[in-house]
C-alpha cells in the first residue's frame, strides 16, 4: 500500500517536494515501511549512518514515524526512524499518555541518499507491542530539518491547530491483518 504524507499547512518546505510512504504488513505481527522523500537532499540537515540501534528524540531532528493503534484500541505504539539508522519506539496507554518503551526486538532501518532523493526503510516486530488479529490503524509523518535549521511536519492528516502526529485523527490510514 502507498501513501503520500502532505505539509502542515502553517509551514513552507522548498527543499522538499514529496514525501511517499510504501507500507506492507507481510505477517500479522511485522511492520514494514518505505519512507521516500522527494526534493533537494543537500538542502536538508542530515545525521551521519551508523550502527542501528535504539536512540530518544529523533523526532528533534529529521525522522520518519509510524503511530501503530490496534483496531479502535486507546493505546498506540510510535516508532521513529532516523537517517542515522536509529530508531526509537514507545508504547502508550491513550493519547498523549502512559508513555514507557516498547519491548521490541531489534529494529532493521536502513538509508540511502542522492541529490534528489532520501529513502529510509525500516522493518519492525511489533508482536509484542501492537495486538494481532485485529486491522491497524496507522500514523504515518516525517519531521524534516532544513539546513537553515527549520522544521517542518508532514503527514497522512493533520488535525487543526499545530502538528500533533498523536491526534486520533492522525491516524488515518487502515491496514489490515494478513490473510
Amino acid at each position: 500500500m502507498r501513501a503520500a504524507l502532505s505539509l502542515h499547512p502553517a509551514f513552507r518546505s522548498p527543499a522538499v517536494s514529496r514525501i511517499d510512504v510504501e507500507v506492507e504488513r507481510p505477517t500479522a505481527g511485522v511492520l514494514t515501511l518505505r519512507y521516500r522523500l522527494t526534493g533537494a537532499i543537500r538542502e536538508l540537515v542530515l545525521p551521519p549512518a551508523t550502527s542501528s540501534a535504539r536512540a530518544d528524540d529523533l523526532w528533534r531532528r529529521t525522522c520518519f514515524e509510524a503511530f501503530v493503534r490496534a483496531g479502535d484500541d486507546e493505546a498506540y505504539c510510535e516508532l521513529n526512524f532516523s537517517p542515522s539508522s536509529h530508531w526509537a519506539a514507545y508504547r502508550f496507554s491513550g493519547y498523549r499518555e502512559g508513555m514507557t518503551p516498547a519491548e521490541l526486538p531489534a529494529v532493521a532501518v536502513a538509508a540511502a541518499a542522492s541529490d534528489q532523493e532520501l529513502e529510509l526503510s525500516a522493518t519492525v516486530d511489533l508482536s509484542r507491542a501492537a495486538p494481532a488479529g485485529a486491522a491497524w490503524r496507522l500514523g504515518l509523518s516525517a519531521v524534516v530539518e532544513a539546513a537553515d535549521g527549520n522544521l517542518t511536519y508532514w503527514a497522512l492528516a493533520h488535525p487543526p491547530g499545530r502538528p500533533d502526529f498523536h491526534h486520533p485523527e492522525s491516524f488515518a490510514l487502515e491496514l489490515p491483518e494478513p490473510a
